[in-house]
């Protein structure tokens, strides 16, 4: 089980990235808690900026909340990443 009331009591989270992990929370499968929203993806269905999703996702790696893994195609192209929820 993922437990959300972390983000909720840190006070240097920005609002955007408590949004963020939520979602992702929200997102990622109960036994990898893991999930590969685009940030595009996040950012239309949480009505953010892509800079802002970008600045949220570094902020909760930063902070060890999350942690993310590049994804890419087999032709070598970059695909979404890969969160997980830690």
């Amino acid at each position: 089980m993922i437990d959300k009331m972390k983000v909720y009591q840190d006070t240097e989270l920005s609002s955007k990235a408590v949004s963020v992990y939520l979602y992702l929370c929200e997102r990622a499968e109960k036994e990898t808690k893991s999930c590969f929203p685009s940030m595009k993806t996040i950012g239309r269905d949480l009505h953010m900026s892509l800079a802002s999703v970008k600045r949220s996702i570094n902020e909760l790696e930063k902070k060890a909340y999350i942690k993310k893994e590049n994804r890419f195609r087999e032709n070598g192209g970059k695909s979404s990443n890969l969160y997980f929820i830690e």
